[in-house]
């Protein structure tokens, strides 16, 4: 593998008619690391991807990938691709599609080990169109690691896939990365952000508006949840507490979300009956979450 940084975008900047989709975006990711590019519909992940691989050119800046353009680094093989949406040959058998795609490469994996590594074996002689979702996007993951690539970009990977199946397209992806491969993938699964990246870069209006590890993103984010059993809660007093930013009720089960934690606990157990009370810390979602609003206040 390539010590080169895996991908650097500098000054880059995309426009449809009207709609700046990319506003500037500097980005570079360093061999080895697992990047996960988090952000609503209309953020500008799909625009600054489709740069990345050479499907659209930016009206201003830079892409390299490995040192070369894009279209240099995909002929070279470096690049694997797993498209959420990617077309498939529906009627062909996914062993006669592997062999087709590996094919078309200069090294090519073996397709007996794509197929293991993508946890597909079973499926050789299986057409594509009688598969699940979640098998499809195991075929697509194997189509990607054919060639062999440096840099594995993967939009929405898991789509489709069931809690296990998730759970095993992971365990693969870490005996990709085992291998010094590096991955960039756009997800709406914030826990898998949370669990598997080294790092979360977070796009809104075509900029990225955070980027670090998920530790550091969520600790940008003061305060705590409260949950607690407060049968016939007063709802106005808590809304009204010192710290107590907003009230949530489901049933019996009131939902606190505190700048200042131990002030509401201390009123929740000396004027309330309280019950099953639990204190978290901000998750990922939080996060993103508060970075989007303070984000859309500073736009307006």
């Amino acid at each position: 593998m390539t010590t080169t940084s895996a991908v650097t975008l500098s000054g880059v900047t995309k426009r449809y008619g009207t709609v700046q989709a990319v506003a500037g975006v500097d980005l570079t990711i360093r061999s080895g690391e697992v990047v996960a590019m988090l952000g609503p519909n209309g953020a500008g992940k799909s625009t600054t991807i489709e740069m990345l691989l050479g499907l659209v050119r930016p009206d201003q800046g830079s892409v390299q990938v490995y040192g070369s353009s894009p279209a240099e680094a995909i002929a070279a093989g470096k690049i694997g691709v797993m498209l959420q949406s990617g077309g498939i040959i529906e009627d062909a058998k996914v062993g006669e599609l592997l062999n087709l795609v590996a094919g078309l490469h200069k090294d090519p994996m073996p397709v007996a080990e794509a197929l293991d590594r993508a946890g597909i074996a079973d499926l050789t002689g299986r057409k594509l169109k009688g598969l699940s979702g979640g098998q499809k996007q195991r075929v697509r993951f194997a189509m990607a690691i054919i060639p062999q690539p440096d840099l594995i970009v993967l939009d929405e990977p898991t789509t489709g896939m069931d809690v296990e199946s998730r759970r095993d397209f992971w365990a693969s992806m870490h005996a990709e990365t085992a291998l010094g491969r590096t991955v960039l993938f756009a997800t709406h699964y914030l826990e898998e952000a949370d669990a598997y990246a080294d790092r979360v870069v977070l796009m809104r209006n075509g900029k990225v508006v955070a980027d670090g590890t998920a530790a550091q993103i969520k600790a940008g984010v003061s305060g705590r949840t409260i949950r607690a059993t407060v049968p016939g809660a007063d709802l106005a007093a808590f809304a009204a507490l010192p710290g107590v930013r907003s009230v949530e009720t489901r049933g019996d089960v009131v939902l606190l979300q505190c700048g200042d934690s131990d002030d509401t606990l201390r009123y929740l157990l000396d004027n309330t009956n309280a019950h099953d009370i639990e204190v978290t810390a901000a998750d990922l979602e939080d996060a993103v979450l508060a970075i989007s609003a303070a984000e859309e206040e500073s736009v307006a």
